[in-house]
């Protein structure tokens, strides 16, 4: 297994973990506090957006690669962040509604949405071992669903079911700006040299675009826009949503999308409900069922499954035409 494939597993990994801490904080800090969805959304993007500027700036390749940056490329990455806004949107307002353990794994069903995509846009799965492992993974939110109580509000079962779809949208958006083709990854059509845009660049504009949508909604909402509005005892959960379910996740699945392909990192990332169920049970008191917890068990199975499984070889980069 090379270096590189090692570190895209890692840093999918590191940005399931990050997302994971986001519900964690909201619905143990922040929403009691008196923050909803739409004020934590803001916050959260607008600190993950000043601790990615601060984190390019202090990079000089990444300052140089920001200058050579064309105006469409940053309008797409704007509008990959906007998009990224539905998902976390959707994400938690079931947050809100329904426990974050059972939100985390009905939402873990993205990677199968993202493997079918990738048939046609990106980087495949290929070989029986790399599909079985995603079969595991979907086996084990269809039978968290099926374990949901009736008395649950539905309205957030139904958000918590969209919000893996428009997830796929977004990872289809920033892998294909990170260089990702059909039969091939971004660092296999650069030869090793990483995404097309780095991440710390791709990263820090795309919050931008998160923050600026996130800033008319909450606008519209009459949501409050001043430090001075916040409840003193939300700060903590709103910083630590915006370092690391913030600026640190979404860099990092951008980073390791670029070594092995927008499937197999999203496949990475479901280590998110095992993170959520396990702060959820140990700080928030919720309960999981034993049929929830063979559904949790079955997707942690399906991420260890995957890392055996044989990656396809690249075709060759077609020439780039005038």
């Amino acid at each position: 297994m090379g270096r590189r494939r090692l570190v895209g597993i890692g840093l999918g990994a590191l940005a399931g973990a990050g997302y994971a801490f986001g519900p964690f904080l909201f619905k143990g800090s922040v929403h009691p506090a008196g923050v909803d969805w739409i004020a934590m959304l803001m916050w959260r993007f607008g600190l993950a957006s000043l601790v990615s500027w601060v984190w390019l700036l202090a990079q000089p390749r990444a300052r140089a690669a920001l200058r050579r940056l064309d105006r469409r490329d940053v309008a797409r990455l704007l509008l990959t962040g906007a998009i990224f806004v539905v998902d976390a949107s959707l994400y938690f307002g079931a947050v809100e509604r329904i426990d974050i353990s059972l939100v985390a794994v009905i939402a873990s069903a993205y990677p199968a949405f993202v493997a079918v995509a990738s048939l046609r846009l990106g980087y495949k799965f290929s070989g029986g071992l790399a599909w079985g492992s995603l079969g595991l993974v979907l086996l084990g939110t269809i039978l968290t669903i099926g374990a949901i109580n009736a008395r649950t509000d539905q309205v957030g079962i139904l958000l918590a079911l969209l919000a893996p779809v428009a997830y796929t949208i977004y990872i289809l958006l920033a892998a294909w700006m990170a260089g990702e083709r059909p039969g091939q990854t971004a660092d296999m059509r650069s030869g090793g040299k990483g995404a097309n845009i780095p991440p710390p660049v791709a990263g820090a504009i795309m919050m931008v675009g998160s923050w600026m949508a996130t800033l008319v909604v909450a606008t519209a909402a009459r949501e409050p826009m001043l430090p001075t509005q916040v409840p003193s005892a939300a700060w903590p959960g709103l910083i630590g949503i915006g370092v690391f379910s913030g600026a640190l996740a979404i860099q990092a699945f951008y980073a390791s999308a670029t070594r092995i392909g927008a499937a197999r990192a999203s496949l990475m990332t479901t280590v998110q409900p095992i993170v959520v169920i396990t702060l959820g049970l140990a700080f928030l008191g919720e309960a999981f069922s034993a049929v929830r917890a063979a559904g949790a068990g079955l997707v942690l199975a399906g991420v260890v499954l995957a890392q055996f499984a044989k990656l396809p070889e690249s075709r060759p980069a077609e020439p780039t035409r005038p």
